[in-house]
């Protein structure tokens, strides 16, 4: 054995003690003897914000390029998966072996070009072939899998609000379901305002719903007609919101609670005059 492999085999095995360790540590928190209340009272569904939450802070922690965030994010969600298996393992259901074979044999079956005798020249035949294996695995046509209603509604279940409508108008746009121009975007948004207004001088909670929905959706396909990322652009001014607030409390002398709305105003101006600067 050469000493590259043997080295290989060494970080295999160290790798391999520290997930042992995790699990361990997971079974401790939720065991009856002495375990933790906090993690003996959670169930997948209160987990589900957990979930969402550490799976953006390793996005952040991506684009941050900070390889020490990166790892201490990436253990966050590792953390969920863990925790997860073990409720459902502690429920009869499945477990955390159950999980890892199941993306282990995907991942065989779905690279055929690897793992088997198939050839392919390119990524996008890649792409191909593993939507084709895909639609088998669930009993479907390739027909069936690739129509666009099902495409949009696997965004619809698995992504963020937001995110989801970015790729359901990019989709239908794909297809020639789609504005002239932009003018005509422009038109339905000022259509969807007013249909908005008049909602919210009903009694209706889910029109008044309904109607901000189609707004949203809206100003999200004038996005895309001018390239921009409306993900990005709320992230964005999330972002200079609490920078701006942040500034404020500096410049306070006292809780901003104890401000009322002018002074607060002009805090909010002192406070985007610096940051510009």
């Amino acid at each position: 054995m050469s000493k590259s492999i043997e080295s290989t085999n060494q970080t295999y095995e160290e790798i391999l003690e520290a997930l042992n360790h995790l699990i361990e540590v997971v079974a401790k928190l939720r065991s009856p003897d002495g375990g933790c209340p906090w993690d003996l009272s959670q169930t997948p569904q209160t987990l589900i914000p957990y979930v969402i939450e550490e799976a953006y802070e390793v996005v952040h922690a991506i684009k941050s390029e900070d390889n020490q965030a990166i790892a201490e994010e990436l253990g966050d969600l590792l953390l969920q998966v863990v925790l997860q298996a073990q409720i459902a393992s502690d429920q009869g259901n499945f477990s955390l072996k159950e999980v890892a074979q199941g993306i282990t044999e995907k991942l065989i079956r779905r690279h055929p070009h690897v793992f088997g005798d198939v050839e392919v020249k390119d990524s996008q035949e890649v792409h191909q072939n593993w939507e084709k294996i895909k639609a088998q695995e669930k009993g479907e046509t390739l027909e069936t899998a690739q129509l666009l209603s099902r495409k949009l509604n696997r965004y619809h279940r698995t992504l963020p609000p937001l995110m989801a409508s970015s790729k359901i108008s990019v989709k239908a746009a794909d297809v020639g379901f789609e504005w002239e121009n932009v003018d005509g975007v422009w038109h339905k948004f000022a259509e969807e305002l007013v249909e908005f207004k008049q909602a919210l001088g009903t009694d209706n909670k889910n029109h008044q719903q309904a109607e901000l929905g189609d707004l949203l959706f809206t100003i999200i396909n004038i996005a895309r007609w001018y390239d921009l990322d409306a993900s990005e652009a709320l992230q964005g001014t999330n972002k200079r919101f609490i920078q701006r607030l942040s500034k404020m409390e500096i410049f306070a002398d006292r809780p901003l609670s104890d401000y009322n709305l002018e002074q607060l105003e002009a805090l909010w101006q002192q406070a985007k005059k610096q940051l510009n600067q």
